[in-house]
């Protein structure tokens, strides 16, 4: 069996429409997945793909396999010939399974064409799209019960200051779950706009130096930290 490049899926018939409509690679839907980054129109599309890259694979594997039987490296004989039908009865069945994933993948992609175009997600600087990362995984924002000091603590011990979460906030990236104190720890997590910020393709520059386009709602907030 004739497998795909080292980190590329098999290819499938819906590659090209899918990468048109998310805006980057199929390896980057599955990486994105994968970390929990998608909303659940393209997780379903992610999980969608995978199953038709799954039943390609089959459909290539008994492909394969009956070109081995058909070729002269084999004795011609009932056997033979035994093996030649089950595959071929196997191919058809997988074929078949192809055309159902194909056809659930189709629709999953369906609305995700219908949103398009979409207006650009913002590109966002490095150390922001670091603390994006980090919050992705986890984070809650902490006041020292002594110093009244406000951090951020996430699990990859990611420095994220009060200032840059309330930057973060001000652009509609993140959101704190005000329900709970902070001495107690309020959760933060991303908004939609910040996953597909962070999802978004990058524009090539120095490390660091990426530009901010500020959406159009953004209004400064001034906050004072105790």
């Amino acid at each position: 069996m004739t497998s795909p490049p080292s980190g590329r899926p098999m290819p499938t018939v819906l590659d090209q429409r899918i990468e048109t409509a998310v805006g980057y690679s199929i390896e980057e839907l599955r990486r994105h997945r994968d970390g929990g980054l998608l909303d659940p129109p393209h997780e379903a599309l992610a999980d969608a793909h995978r199953d038709l890259v799954a039943a390609e694979r089959d459909v290539s594997f008994y492909r394969v396999r009956l070109a081995r039987l058909a070729s002269s490296e084999l004795p011609v004989n009932q056997v033979l010939f035994a093996q030649i039908y089950r595959t071929l009865d196997q191919l058809a069945t997988a074929a078949d399974v192809r055309e159902a994933k194909q056809a659930a993948a189709a629709a999953a992609l369906e609305p995700i064409e219908a949103a398009a175009p979409r207006q650009a997600p913002p590109q966002i600087a490095a150390k922001d799209v670091a603390a994006l990362l980090a919050i992705a995984q986890g984070a809650k924002l902490h006041e020292h019960l002594v110093t009244h000091r406000l951090a951020v603590a996430t699990p990859t011990r990611t420095r994220i200051s009060y200032a840059q979460l309330q930057s973060l906030e001000a652009m509609g990236l993140v959101v704190r779950d005000t329900a709970h104190p902070v001495q107690a720890g309020q959760p933060v997590s991303l908004t939609d706009a910040g996953r597909a910020a962070l999802i978004a393709p990058r524009r090539a520059g120095p490390p660091g130096t990426t530009p901010l386009p500020l959406p159009p709602a953004f209004v400064p907030v001034s906050r004072t930290c105790r």
